[in-house]
């Protein structure tokens, strides 16, 4: 029997935790309440089973907790995204695990990390020409296929996820980690293949200045991804707490700002004019170049409101706040989405995670069966000076 987190569909339970998340302010009461009203069951199924060729079990060797899990256990994910899961799922796409089955090119027992993406290849269907151009974050065809809708391992009845003891996975999403990296920088790949993934979204001129929203896992990823494959000028980076502000310089940051005053060191840092309206944020006519938001929250106004006239922000967290949307219109901004990875991302991520200064990130792991303690800490990570909070499903407690 499989042991695994379920997520089932709870209209109740959804609507208490997105109004109790809506009006508690402390990181720690809105953990209980994702962890203790968000609709996960801590329950054994049957093994999972490959559903066609070249698929395999895979033994989750650590899954890690993302935003966007935290996301959907506090009921802030937008309801677009309920069209393209199938229930009840098993949450975990960020995983390092272990082949169960021999594949052609990946033998039992290799060490893998997994690209959680469901394209074309894994479903079994005609190619989309999002897959035919290696984009496979753009495929047509995440609703259809050999497995039930989802749009990644993590969101799909069929496959299962990292929150568990086994999953299924296509040959096309599993990538063989290298012996010299260890288990908790393999955990790692995942998100640092988006934040590759993002920058590579959009132009970045030659000494353009940016600024990075957020230093959780994604903005501080985002940076190192900005210094080692762009030629950037100054990189700003607003990060709450002390040990964000450190961990951002170590990835390249210039400068690191807080929240509260962003919009008046940038003024000093990029010229421009402090503009105040009524009811409203201070906002720029001036300010960077580019911005990345990596909060999906509240992120997203700051960013539109310091970028230059002409400029682009970048959304790379998963959206779950509104924002003003007047500066793109009266500034003539680009706004700009990045979501998942594709290409060569994933084994540039590889490569770049065995030399990237990444040692003591994943510093808190908990067994499935402390799987409130587990998401009240996700919650909770940035003050509690946490990067990155994993289950290890192989431990009993």
């Amino acid at each position: 029997m499989n042991l695994n987190l379920e997520y089932h569909r709870s209209p109740a339970r959804y609507m208490a935790a997105r109004t109790a998340t809506g009006t508690i302010a402390s990181g720690r009461a809105s953990g209980w309440w994702a962890a203790n009203m968000s609709p996960l069951r801590l329950v054994n199924r049957p093994d999972p089973r490959p559903p066609g060729p070249d698929w395999t079990r895979v033994k989750p060797l650590l899954s890690g907790i993302c935003g966007s899990d935290l996301g959907l256990l506090t009921g802030r994910n937008s309801p677009y995204l309920s069209a393209l899961v199938s229930m009840p799922f098993t949450p975990g796409h960020e995983v390092v695990g272990e082949t169960l089955d021999d594949l052609p090119d990946l033998p039992r027992g290799s060490r893998v990390v997994l690209d959680p993406v469901l394209g074309c290849l894994p479903r079994q269907v005609e190619v989309c020409p999002g897959c035919a151009a290696d984009e496979h974050s753009r495929c047509d065809h995440i609703t259809s296929g050999a497995v039930s809708a989802g749009l990644q391992t993590g969101f799909c009845a069929d496959t299962g996820g990292g929150w568990s003891r086994m999953l299924v996975a296509h040959a096309s999403q599993l990538h063989r980690v290298p012996d010299a990296l260890d288990d908790e920088r393999a955990l790692l790949v995942e998100p640092l293949a988006c934040a590759v993934h993002s920058v590579r979204r959009i132009s970045i001129p030659d000494g353009a200045s940016v600024l990075v929203v957020g230093a959780g896992t994604v903005g501080l990823f985002t940076t190192l991804a900005l210094r080692e494959y762009t030629k950037a000028g100054p990189i700003y980076v607003i990060a709450r707490y002390a040990h964000q502000r450190e961990r951002a310089r170590e990835m390249g940051a210039t400068e690191v700002l807080s929240s509260d005053r962003a919009a008046r060191a940038l003024r000093r840092a990029t010229g421009g004019f402090l503009a105040r309206p009524e009811r409203a944020s201070e906002f720029l006519l001036g300010g960077t170049d580019i911005a990345f938001e990596c909060t999906g929250g509240s992120g997203l106004d700051t960013a539109l409101r310091v970028v230059r006239a002409g400029g682009t922000v970048l959304m790379s967290g998963m959206p779950n706040a509104g924002a003003d949307l007047t500066p793109v219109w009266f500034r003539e901004l680009n706004l700009v989405g990045a979501y998942a990875s594709g290409g060569n991302d994933f084994p540039d991520a590889l490569a770049l995670a065995q030399s990237a200064p990444l040692t003591g990130y994943v510093d808190a792991i908990y067994p499935l069966s402390r799987w409130r303690d587990a998401i009240g800490h996700a919650s909770a990570a940035g003050r509690l000076g946490s990067v990155k909070v994993a289950f290890d499903p192989t431990k009993d407690q």
